[in-house]
């Protein structure tokens, strides 16, 4: 079990007003991703949540902020060898296990679809941002802590206190390609068509793309 070195989330707001929603739900969700991912991947997540919820304020979104956050508490499970399955991409993995929590929990199905969509889609640009805005949010976060994306429509004040509540390692950048690439190596066939494609190409000199064209021209089709 990872050790437990994380601050109480539930004790940062930022001068916004933006924290996490202190319910029943969201702290077992908190207690469920704190046994089951390493420290790395649960500050990325929590510091994901904090991003979207201020992207979410900045654009006068409606949503829901508990929603929200659970979507981005499970968007990495997938990751995790607990609930990596053998077959499907990370990303559903991770959707499927939120899903079934939710259920859990008597969730309404309509909140349920929201968030398995929210996850299953945050590797797929283009797409979210004209969805729910727990949706769109989720790829707003995940972009801004992992690639950068809007960096400068952030403060530097609300930056370094999600930081400090929730620190990124030494070499992060590295670390979480690292963290991606051990998740997803032994199913390398469900990156096709996805960004994580290229996480393999930089970390195995034997990986080989599929190439949509190929398959295309590869088919049982005469012509």
């Amino acid at each position: 079990m990872p050790a437990r070195s994380i601050t109480n989330p539930a004790t940062l707001t930022l001068a916004s007003g933006v924290t996490i929603p202190d319910t029943k739900l969201t702290r077992e969700v908190t207690e469920l991703i704190r046994d089951t991912e390493n420290d790395l991947l649960f500050n990325h997540s929590s510091r994901v949540y904090y991003f979207a919820a201020l992207a979410g304020d900045r654009k006068s979104l409606v949503f829901d902020h508990e929603l929200l956050y659970i979507a981005a508490m499970f968007h990495d499970m997938g990751l995790t060898s607990k609930y990596s399955s053998a077959h499907d991409r990370f990303e559903v993995d991770g959707a499927n296990t939120a899903r079934n929590f939710l259920r859990q929990h008597s969730i309404p199905q309509a909140d349920i679809d929201t968030v398995w969509t929210s996850i299953a889609l945050h590797t797929t640009p283009g797409i979210p941002q004209y969805m729910h805005p727990v949706v769109a949010l989720l790829t707003n976060g995940v972009e801004m802590d992992v690639l950068g994306i809007a960096y400068s429509e952030f403060s530097d004040s609300d930056r370094e206190a999600i930081v400090q509540a929730y620190p990124r390692t030494k070499n992060f950048k590295e670390d979480i390609i690292e963290t991606f690439y051990n998740g997803i190596k032994r199913k390398p066939e469900t990156t096709f068509g996805n960004v994580k494609a290229d996480v393999l190409a930089d970390k195995d000199p034997n990986f080989h793309r599929i190439n949509f064209c190929t398959v295309i021209r590869d088919s049982a089709w005469r012509s």
